[in-house]
């Protein structure tokens, strides 16, 4: 018996290295699914591998109606939501503030946080209004970052977007308490995803000097594995971590220890 047996889980950016992750992770664990991201014949691709009742979405996060649309396809094809992984995200180009092109920057700020916001305010009220029907509470896990936790040079956009996203977990998490909505945030550091991958390209070094260069700073010196961050989300989401709401989980090798 899987921990999400018969629960339907949302997860966005689902076509790529984390959301697959989550994907398999969940549906490994029982779960029905609602997949969304910009691309849908990676969308339908994934779907066809999981053994999983699936149904998929495309669209942009960043246009608020992706996400009202994904949490009535949720009620409409399998009767509620019970977990929400808004993991959806880009990172910016690798630079000092001033030389981060404006409209780049709003890029990132509209995807990786207003994504997030949105995404709540429509997950939020169906949790709540099935914890009063039922009794039955949910949980949202949002994917945020060790950035969003610590400064990250050449980053600050990108930094600055997943500090919003803890500010919007611990928030929320405050204002739901009581109303059966557990929200937290995973905070990973680098993980082998296609951002580490594209990283080690434009860096033109060997890809073990480009991942040494990566992870100076992290004490365990090396990038964390999807499956190391999977398993944080499962805990996050999981029922039975029933007294855990507001928390940023730092997923990071060692780094928040220094």
């Amino acid at each position: 018996m899987g921990r999400f047996d018969g629960a339907t889980v949302l997860i966005s950016g689902a076509a790529g290295g984390l959301g697959r992750g989550a994907a398999k992770g969940f549906a490994a664990e029982g779960a029905r699914l609602i997949l969304s991201d910009i691309d849908h014949a990676a969308l339908e691709s994934l779907a066809a591998t999981l053994g999983a009742q699936t149904a998929v979405l495309a669209g942009n996060i960043a246009d608020e109606a992706v996400s009202e649309a994904l949490v009535a396809l949720a009620v409409s094809t399998f009767g509620r939501l019970d977990v929400a992984v808004n993991n959806a995200g880009i990172v910016q180009s690798f630079a000092r503030l001033p030389q981060v092109a404006s409209d780049e920057a709003r890029r990132v700020l509209e995807i990786d946080l207003l994504g997030v916001f949105y995404a709540m305010k429509h997950q939020i009220p169906q949790l709540e209004r099935q914890f009063k029907a039922t009794g039955k509470g949910g949980a949202i896990v949002n994917i945020a970052s060790v950035a969003g936790l610590v400064g990250a040079p050449k980053l600050s956009v990108y930094a600055a977007a997943k500090h919003g996203v803890v500010g919007l977990t611990k928030s929320a998490a405050a204002e739901y308490a009581t109303k059966g909505v557990r929200i937290n945030a995973i905070c990973p550091a680098h993980t082998r995803t296609a951002m580490v991958d594209g990283f080690v390209r434009i860096s033109g070094a060997p890809e073990a000097e480009a991942l040494a260069e990566l992870t100076r700073g992290v004490p365990m010196k090396r990038v964390g594995e999807v499956d190391e961050i999977v398993t944080a989300m499962l805990f996050a989401a999981d029922p039975a971590n029933s007294f855990m709401t507001g928390h940023a989980l730092a997923v990071d090798g060692g780094v928040g220890a220094i």
